[in-house]
């Protein structure tokens, strides 16, 4: 109910803001919104795993988080104008998706944290502009989505409907700070970032982090990004040292219809006197079967040997999952996706349906997933 007040008062402003311009100022009001553009989309899923848990949700996952009922994953609306200098973006968002990524939702133990702040509806906010110099420093300031990883939160801009488990507890959802872009040439450019933290807008420590990204395209069907992370997120009086994270992301497109991607991250963090480590390794695949359909692949093993990211109680925790995904564009704005997975520990990570103790060493899942856009 909360958010649909939220929501009442922005279109009642919108509203009251056009009547009032007059009519002197209708021209002025509607070359000002002709600028700005509107998108979004609604993502909604069933998920039923096969373990049959007792508490209702999928381990270890995040966006496909519960499991043997409907959901709704994300709802979400973005308006944007693009910087000629100045611009901006806003992303607004509802569901049990943007739960987690603001930290409402725990996915490791299902525990909700309610909160009013205006901001948990806000995916992203930030100011653009575009400096003058060389070929154009682009300068985004506000909240805005990580530069780590190959998959991102949207659903339909990924090849797989679930997440990868390195997305999930490898790397951050969002920053709050400032990134500077670079193009050097037509192929290569650079991102800076200076950021307050990981998954936070108000730091909880006296130091900044900063992150590096390269992005080369030696020819239009291949990519190459080397990603970085660097800076202290623990809170101020722990013992700890910085948390480092680098990845290597690399894309290639094979004749019109086949394409493969490739994801490795390495995190450390000293935390308490102990070097903690997690790492993982992601390999996709993507084939065109026509104009309305693909089948995409996905293996990947995550490795947390002291159970830092994930939690597990077993040591040397290795997760291993494949997916294979159907996708089918019935309609322009409509993508309907059929998803099939398997997650594998050497330990006991899922929980089946005698126990709310993780007794299973696999989680066998079946998806449907439906995103409408506009």
């Amino acid at each position: 109910m909360k958010n649909f007040y939220i929501w009442t008062i922005i279109f009642a402003v919108l509203i009251t803001s056009s009547s009032a311009l007059g009519a002197d100022s209708t021209s002025v009001a509607a070359q000002i919104l002709s600028k700005v553009s509107w998108s979004g989309f609604v993502d909604v899923y069933y998920s039923k795993n096969f373990n049959g848990p007792s508490n209702q949700w999928n381990q270890l996952r995040n966006f496909d988080f519960y499991e043997n009922q409907f959901a709704l994953n994300l709802a979400k609306l973005t308006i944007q104008e693009q910087a000629q200098p100045v611009g901006f973006r806003v992303d607004l968002g509802i569901g049990t998706g943007n739960d987690i990524v603001q930290g409402l939702l725990n996915p490791l133990t299902g525990a909700t944290t309610p909160s009013m702040s205006t901001l948990n509806l806000v995916e992203q906010a930030y100011l653009t502009a575009v400096i003058p110099v060389g070929s154009g420093l682009t300068v985004d300031i506000g909240k805005f989505a990580t530069m780590m990883g190959y998959e991102v939160i949207e659903s339909n801009g990924n090849w797989n409907y679930s997440r990868s488990l390195m997305f999930a507890w490898a790397i951050p959802y969002y920053h709050m700070g400032m990134r500077l872009t670079y193009p050097v040439t037509s192929s290569f450019t650079v991102a800076l970032h200076i950021v307050n933290s990981w998954n936070t807008v108000v730091d909880n420590n006296k130091s900044k982090s900063v992150g590096l990204e390269f992005s080369y395209s030696p020819t239009p069907t291949t990519s190459i990004t080397v990603n970085g992370m660097s800076g202290f997120e623990q809170p101020t009086g722990v013992p700890y040292g910085k948390r480092d994270v680098a990845e290597l992301i690399a894309t290639q497109q094979v004749g019109d219809n086949l394409s493969f991607a490739l994801d490795v991250t390495y995190g450390r963090e000293r935390y308490l006197g102990s070097l903690q480590i997690w790492k993982g390794t992601a390999v996709y695949a993507k084939y065109n079967l026509d104009s309305k359909s693909d089948i995409a692949l996905r293996g990947e093993v995550y490795y947390d040997p002291n159970d830092y990211t994930t939690f597990v109680t077993f040591p040397k925790a290795t997760f291993k999952e494949i997916t294979a995904t159907y996708e089918y564009r019935p309609w322009d704005p409509i993508i309907l996706r059929l998803e099939a997975r398997d997650d594998f520990a050497n330990g006991n990570a899922f929980v089946s349906a005698s126990t709310a103790a993780p007794t299973r060493a696999s989680q066998p899942t079946l998806l449907v997933g439906v995103i409408a856009t506009f």
